[in-house]
């Protein structure tokens, strides 16, 4: 059969007899034993002791083809051996001098299963095989496939479409496990999306497998990085910013210079990184993050782009803006403005530099967002005030009341912080982190407070993904708020309702609460959201599935009809019957 065929491919080429010249001897000859005989001599193994070893052997039962087998594996091995040795002794050419002539003698038998894998060990020592060699090997499906990695990088840093064909499943399986982690059923305030540490993150399968494609080559982490800008710029998925960062921080505790050095962001990312691991920007590392973004050149701004991209990651974002919610805290005790903090001015630079990345990549015009000055004089000083009313309030309440009645909780929101939220991307973006933070302290009164500012936001942000799933997560502190009918119809209806017919995630975010709480919520307001929430014809699976999930739940929970019947009717007066205890 063909596969015969290709278990001696080559062998001719090198003048070694196979199958079908002994066929050939055997068709034209009249003794066949002696012909046999004669080929077996002629082709076996050249050692005058094996001479009389073999009959010995063939007494015992054991057949030729066995015995040649183990010598040649045995023979094999030692090959593989050598050729691992010759590739890190003597003088650099030489040695390669030797792969090469070895390389020459050998590849014809690339398709021989029993030799393929020295032919490839050979090649994975070269640091250059040559190009036609390439060329055929990246030509035949199950050669490619054999290639080791060292040889694959080869045929790869020269062709970048076949490069992108092995990358694209990898960075697709990336996102999936991003999406996977924020819509997942365990809903917690204290395990969350941002949770891991960026070490426990880099050890993610499709950053290690991307690192090993990558190995030292600088042109394929070129190609990588241009892959995600390519992709981000195209979906405008924040998630490929955090597989930016946390590829070169990848490389970087491997320590592989030869690409490390080369990337204008390794020292910044870095340093951001040690941040994020803390989950809060100090004040030595604040100067030196300003260091790096002051210290960018004339003629070097291009690098902006990449900063940018490194700033946009949600694991920055999130630690910049919990930083700036902790710095507002520390300003209101320290009877300080917003503007005279240079800490906080450097927060809100990377907040804008990071929510910049998009249109700095699309316009290709690399020059850091101007910051808004109302963002620092007016909507600032206004989250300051909120934590002033809390504190107010607070102590309002431990005050002796003779005269006056209990100080209601500020209500209203004043319309400017609606407008923020509306029309400033940065503002909006520190306001859901204020809100966040008061949800965290379980601070009832201020999220209710604020909640309807969340309806209209920038862009749809508080409908965005990463902050359901961090408000879904803080909710659950508040889980006894949701007997209250009032707590509900503010949350439900004037939150989570308004959009949850035109924005599948919302639908979804509002199962994944309602799964985890529902045996919180009062009964009556129950089955409305479960009106409210049914799937229509457009809704997704997942949407359905977590719909399935929930009914089942609370069919669960329906008293059984056997105990409704049996209450006794209350109109007729009970007979007291004594206790034993009481008599």
């Amino acid at each position: 059969g063909p596969g015969q065929a290709d278990m001696y491919a080559g062998l001719q080429e090198l003048g070694v007899a196979n199958g079908e010249d002994l066929k050939e001897t055997l068709t034209n000859c009249t003794e066949p034993l002696k012909a046999i005989e004669q080929f077996q001599t002629e082709n076996g193994v050249l050692l005058p002791s094996l001479q009389y070893a073999l009959p010995f052997l063939d007494l015992h039962g054991t057949p030729r083809l066995e015995f040649h087998q183990s010598v040649f594996d045995e023979l094999r091995e030692k090959l593989l051996e050598r050729v691992s040795a010759i590739a890190l002794e003597g003088k650099v050419e030489e040695r390669y001098k030797k792969l090469e002539d070895l390389l020459e003698k050998s590849f014809s038998l690339v398709k021989m299963p029993s030799i393929q894998p020295v032919v490839m060990c050979v090649m994975k020592h070269l640091p250059k095989v040559p190009e036609k060699k390439l060329k055929l090997v990246m030509a035949d499906k199950d050669l490619y496939k054999a290639c080791a990695v060292e040889v694959k990088r080869q045929i790869w840093q020269d062709n970048q479409a076949l490069f992108g064909d092995e990358v694209s499943p990898l960075l697709k399986q990336y996102i999936l496990e991003k999406e996977n982690i924020l819509f997942s059923n365990d809903i917690s305030f204290l395990q969350n999306f941002f949770s891991p540490s960026p070490k426990t993150r880099r050890q993610g399968e499709v950053v290690q497998k991307l690192t090993q494609m990558i190995g030292k080559n600088v042109k394929l982490y070129d190609m990588v990085l241009q892959f995600l800008r390519t992709l981000f710029l195209r979906t405008r998925n924040v998630h490929y910013c955090t597989l930016r960062a946390e590829l070169l921080m990848s490389l970087h505790d491997l320590e592989i210079s030869e690409i490390c050095t080369v990337d204008p962001c390794h020292k910044f990312t870095w340093c951001l990184d040690a941040c994020i691991r803390e989950k809060f920007v100090d004040n030595k590392r604040a100067r030196e993050l300003q260091g790096f973004l002051d210290g960018v050149k004339k003629g070097q701004e291009q690098v902006l782009g990449d900063l940018s991209m490194i700033l946009c990651d949600p694991f920055a974002i999130n630690t910049l803006a919990l930083s700036t919610i902790r710095h507002l805290q520390d300003l209101v005790g320290q009877d300080t403005l917003p503007r005279e903090s240079p800490d906080l001015l450097l927060l809100l630079r990377m907040l804008s530099l990071g929510q910049g990345a998009w249109d700095m990549i699309d316009s290709q015009v690399f020059k850091e967002p101007k910051m808004e000055a109302e963002l620092i004089t007016r909507f600032l000083p206004l989250l300051m005030s909120f934590v002033v009313d809390d504190h107010t309030f607070t102590v309002d309440q431990k005050l002796p009341s003779e005269e006056k009645g209990p100080i209601p909780y500020p209500s209203t929101i004043p319309e400017a912080f609606t407008k923020f939220l509306q029309e400033n991307r940065i503002a909006c973006e520190i306001g859901l982190y204020y809100i966040l933070h008061i949800t965290k302290q379980r601070n009832k009164n201020a999220f209710l407070r604020l909640l309807p500012a969340l309806v209209e936001t920038f862009s749809d942000l508080a409908f965005s993904d990463i902050f359901l799933h961090l408000l879904t997560g803080n909710l659950t502190l508040l889980s006894d708020e949701f007997a209250l009918e009032e707590f509900c119809t503010s949350l439900f209806d004037g939150f989570f309702l308004t959009a949850c017919s035109r924005k599948e995630n919302v639908h979804r975010h509002v199962l994944r609460l309602l799964l985890h709480l529902h045996h919180k919520v009062a009964p009556a307001k129950l089955e409305t959201l479960q009106k409210a929430l049914e799937p229509t014809k457009q809704s997704g699976e997942a949407v359905k599935e977590l719909y399935n999930q929930l009914s089942e739940k609370l069919e669960l929970r329906k008293p059984s009809p056997a105990e409704v019947t049996e209450t006794p009717s209350m109109e007729l007066p009970l007979p007291s019957v004594p206790t034993p205890a009481s008599r």
